[in-house]
């Protein structure tokens, strides 16, 4: 291989079926915002295995949205980072072809990744900028609940699946800005999500969870949704009290909400809006949101510090070796394996 090529993980449909394969492609250069980077760790998620299932972007993508690794190549314009630095970033995998986490290079920009910080791990860091990033933007952007930061304070949010990795980032970061939150989980996982700032704990099995939510909490506003399946949106929406409120879904094109109640105001939240570009995806497409870019630059100069000090913990990762493992970690994402925990890949 030459020193200008790479290995990567790449979609091959020749069967009609999609497959990954190992195949070398060109390093990739990057634009004058972006650095190129060496990984030493991708971390998966369900966008991964979901995309790939449906060949959503076809031959010759490459997968994988959370990386960490070693800054080689720095963009014309580039000032927050220096050769040698250590950081996690994101990238949508596929988008692109030939771009993505499962590979030895890919490139970061610069305003939406952050230098890994003392005393957290590469694969504990790379657990962060998809999820985390995302329920920052749920909860803050304008285009999603718009919860005032200055005025946060004592008001409540319902996170629909606190115990996912998105929902432990958002309690998490809704407990900064001193929130109420009330959660759904599995009851194994109760304490944990109390242990990262939830008042209010309920068994999302329950048949009278909104019933018991409203209950407890009579002047609920806003919902994150962060599992989106064909029911959860509709049950977190009868939680909402009488005059409406807000619901986010983390499901592109507000898909699975026809049966939110009415009055309900309802988004979704795509955290590749981050980037300042248009994206398309199927038939949906999203304009370039300047708001949002600022709003996730922001996260992510933030981030090093909450880390540091321990505000933002950082998810548990369960570390598999190598590109090869791939196939069997989408395997345990298909058979519902995987539970507070997250697949990172050592490369």
């Amino acid at each position: 291989m030459s020193a200008n090529s790479m290995t990567a993980l790449v979609v091959r449909d020749d069967s009609g079926k999609p497959q990954l394969s190992k195949s070398t492609l060109p390093i990739p250069t990057p634009a004058a915002n972006q650095v190129v980077v060496k990984l030493s760790h991708v971390a998966q998620n369900p966008t991964d295995v979901q995309s790939f299932d449906r060949n959503a972007f076809g031959e010759g993508a490459v997968y994988g949205c959370d990386f960490v690794g070693e800054v080689v190549t720095l963009g014309s314009e580039v000032t927050r980072y220096v050769p040698g630095d250590v950081i996690a970033g994101l990238i949508w995998g596929g988008e692109i072809k030939g771009l993505g986490g499962y590979s030895e290079y890919t490139l970061a920009d610069e305003r939406i990744s952050y230098k890994v910080p003392k005393g957290i791990s590469p694969a504990q860091a790379s657990t962060l900028p998809l999820a985390a990033a995302t329920a920052w933007l749920a909860l803050f952007s304008k285009y999603c609940l718009d919860i005032n930061r200055e005025q946060a304070k004592g008001k409540s949010v319902l996170v629909w699946g606190g115990s996912s990795s998105v929902g432990l980032y958002t309690i998490q970061i809704a407990a900064m800005y001193g929130l109420e939150i009330v959660t759904t989980c599995s009851p194994k996982h109760a304490e944990l999500v109390r242990s990262y700032g939830a008042r209010h704990v309920f068994d999302y099995r329950d048949e009278k969870v909104a019933e018991k939510i409203k209950d407890a909490v009579p002047d609920l506003k806003y919902v994150f949704d962060t599992i989106g399946k064909p029911t959860s949106s509709a049950t977190a929406s009868w939680a909402l009290n009488g005059e409406g409120g807000n619901l986010c879904t983390v499901r592109p094109g507000k898909a699975n909400t026809e049966g939110v109640t009415p009055g309900t105001n309802i988004t979704d939240v795509l955290v590749w809006t981050a980037f300042l570009k248009d994206h398309a995806y199927g038939t949906f497409k999203w304009p370039a949101s300047k708001h949002d870019h600022e709003l996730t630059s922001e996260f992510f100069e933030k981030l090093p510090e909450w880390l540091e000090k321990g505000v933002i913990k950082p998810s548990q990762p369960k570390v598999l070796e190598g590109l090869d493992s791939v196939a069997q970690g989408f395997q345990e994402h298909r058979d519902g394996k995987i539970s507070g925990f997250k697949i990172v890949y050592s490369l």
